[in-house]
């Protein structure tokens, strides 16, 4: 493995490791909406000294980088919101599955924007995902699995809003650096998750015995692993890249079990089977049209 493999790899190693960071601090009574706010918060601070690191061809002075790296704020403020809520209402394991749909849904803006024409094979493995999820979250026999609505729909929202990030990241990249894009768009998420977050909990998260862990989420899984991702992926093939980005809901899936004790049925790893190789397929052979990622030299 290279060393831009390996750092795609860390990020995704990262990012599933903060799903079960996130569990145990809810697990702990802290409000997803706060954990969601400090991961973004923290990376901000991450992100904004990579930018002081590398400021020339930021691309500040450009309307249309703000534009679509707002569109990408929003995006990821929905993201870690989605996703920390998702594991809420049901296990670290099921919500990162779910969240790994984002490139379904990439498909589906791409087919209504007329970005990507719908192909038999892509509706067939759009069509294996939602069995996938079916099989996942239990959805033929209610209550089986310990899931809510709120736990199945925010997941999948979670995975939708990842989707607009990866939208508005694209389209901003030819206009600016990703470090530039990146403190847009965590400075939007800080903007957005403060509003809904427990106030008292914010503030309390300031002195609480748990920063470590704050700390924590933030650094791996918004600040160095986006940093590492994006720096690997310039120079990682995408069907590799889109194959070791799998780490991700394993990591997140195994500390839910391991760590959490969290359970899953021969169906749901059934299901959870489906989603990985499927959407790893179809990010390997199908990649949607989108705007070409030309970043400024990070």
């Amino acid at each position: 493995m290279g060393a831009s493999t390996a750092f795609v790899a860390l990020a995704a190693l990262f990012w599933g490791l903060s799903g079960g960071i996130g569990g145990i601090l809810m697990a702990d009574g802290w409000d997803p909406f706060v954990v969601s706010f400090y991961r973004g918060a923290i990376g901000l601070l991450c992100v904004l000294v990579w930018l002081g690191l590398r400021y020339q061809s930021s691309g500040l002075s450009s309307p249309r980088l703000w534009f679509w790296s707002i569109i990408a704020g929003v995006g990821v403020a929905g993201n870690f919101s989605f996703y920390f809520l998702s594991i809420s209402h049901g296990s670290v394991a099921v919500a990162a599955t779910l969240m790994y749909c984002a490139p379904v849904f990439v498909y589906l803006f791409s087919f209504a924007l007329k970005l990507e024409s719908p192909t038999p094979m892509k509706w067939a493995a759009i069509v294996v995902v939602m069995i996938g999820i079916a099989l996942l979250t239990q959805i033929y026999d209610v209550g089986a699995s310990g899931l809510t609505a709120i736990g199945v729909g925010a997941g999948l929202l979670a995975g939708l809003s990842y989707a607009i990030f990866i939208f508005g990241f694209k389209y901003a990249a030819p206009h600016g650096s990703p470090q530039a894009i990146l403190c847009i768009a965590f400075a939007v998420l800080a903007v957005i998750l403060i509003w809904p977050g427990d106030a008292d909990q914010a503030v309390a998260a300031l002195s609480t015995p748990d920063w470590p862990l704050f700390v924590a989420l933030g650094v791996l899984g918004a600040g160095l692993s986006f940093v590492l991702y994006i720096i690997g992926l310039k120079h990682t093939a995408p069907a590799v890249a889109s194959i070791v980005a799998m780490v991700e809901p394993v990591t997140a899936s195994l500390f839910g079990v391991v760590i959490l004790s969290q359970n899953l049925a021969v169906p749901q790893v059934i299901g959870m089977a489906l989603i990985l190789v499927t959407v790893t397929a179809l990010s390997v052979f199908t990649r949607p049209k989108l705007p070409p990622l030309e970043e400024k030299a990070p």
